[in-house]
């Protein structure tokens, strides 16, 4: 599958890995940024914490349960600023539409403005 397919479809399974080698995947809404993909996470999460330990990860398509549709493919994460994080969430609203609109605004309101992240994904 090409890297710029994964951001068409609607999940990617992100996968991390702990300190241990444990792998962790995890399905994400996903969407392009130029060459990157992004991703939108809470700031707390398991996955971010991983990320800011180790930048290596996998991805691959998936469905809503992280049940892979295809190869996983080694990339690279990044987290992202408050103005890459802003970007991300537009970029997220754009593509799922009133979903996504309704999902960004939920968590802006339970989590507050820095209670999320934004992720952008590069191939390796």
């Amino acid at each position: 599958m090409a890297w710029q397919e994964l951001g068409d479809g609607k999940y990617l399974l992100v996968t991390t890995v702990k300190r241990d080698g444990t792998k962790v995947p995890t399905p994400l809404w996903v969407a392009r940024d130029g060459d990157d993909l992004v991703v939108w996470t809470v700031r707390s999460s398991g996955k971010v914490k991983r990320i800011r330990n180790n930048p290596r990860i996998e991805v691959a398509p998936c469905d809503i349960r992280g049940n892979p549709a295809g190869a996983s493919v080694p990339a690279s994460a990044r987290l992202l600023d408050e103005a890459g994080t802003a970007r991300a969430r537009k970029l997220i609203i754009r593509k799922y539409g009133l979903v996504g609109r309704i999902l960004v605004w939920a968590s802006r309101f339970r989590r507050g403005y820095d209670g999320t992240i934004g992720i952008a994904i590069s191939p390796v």
